[in-house]
């Protein structure tokens, strides 16, 4: 059993589907405060100009000291939906596979949700479904677990009987890395170089949410995530 837990991101970039794909399940760290200006609630897309935003509104009071599951989209926006969707068709659709994903990706984008966590797991389990990742999803906000930082985490690698945590390399600033040897939890960092691909303008930004790699390389996309696509890779570990 091959555990990783990380917050619900929208849109990420290949390195979270990297960190997914290594394990049998992710849970998704819905629990914990809600951070602003990150990447809960925006990402990058590529264009002609460089790069962007794509950004999903917030009400107001979510914006601060609200756990992530509790964020709630702001209603009264009526045109972030439409403007996010025309951004993203002027910047993709002349990619290669971009025909192929495009409707059932406008299709979940244009459903109506009421919580920025459940709209981005819709999105996510779509992205799980393209990529040909099978891993279990759980919300650590329906498994009654408690702990801040390093004890969450360990508390719900325990409760999931986890033989191995696939944790980012930021996890070495705060898990006791003991608590899990005593109970017989390996922990493995990853390490993720990002391929050099082929996208719609150069020069290469790296970086882009998930779509930017799916819309020019569609099924070959996670090969080239786990470094067997026959692209090259950076040198330095993106974090």
């Amino acid at each position: 059993m091959r555990v990783t837990i990380h917050q619900p991101e929208h849109m990420p970039w290949p390195g979270f589907f990297h960190k997914i794909n290594m394990a049998d399940t992710y849970v998704v760290l819905d629990n914990v405060q809600y951070r602003r200006r990150y990447f809960q609630n925006r990402n990058k897309i590529r264009t002609a100009d460089g790069w962007q935003w794509v950004t999903v509104p917030l009400e107001k009071e979510t914006r601060d000291r609200l756990l992530i599951k509790d964020a709630r989209i702001w209603k009264e926006n009526l045109k972030w939906k439409s403007k996010n969707l025309e951004s993203i068709y002027h910047n993709y659709r002349k990619a290669e596979y971009f025909i192929y994903y495009w409707n059932g990706f406008e299709s979940i984008y244009n459903r109506d949700y009421f919580y920025l966590a459940d709209f981005n797991l819709a999105l996510l389990k779509f992205f799980f479904e393209k990529l040909k990742i099978r891993c279990e999803v759980r919300r650590a906000s329906e498994m009654d677990i408690s702990g801040r930082k390093g004890d969450l985490i360990f508390n719900i690698c325990r409760a999931l009987k986890a033989k191995k945590y696939i944790s980012g390399i930021s996890g070495k600033e705060y898990l006791n890395l003991k608590d899990f040897k005593k109970v017989g939890i390996g922990v493995v960092f990853q390490e993720f170089h990002h391929p050099v691909y082929k996208q719609l303008h150069k020069p290469f930004i790296a970086c882009m949410s998930i779509i930017d790699l799916l819309f020019n390389y569609g099924d070959r996309s996670l090969n080239i995530i786990r470094g067997k696509g026959g692209v090259p890779l950076m040198e330095e570990v993106i974090l």
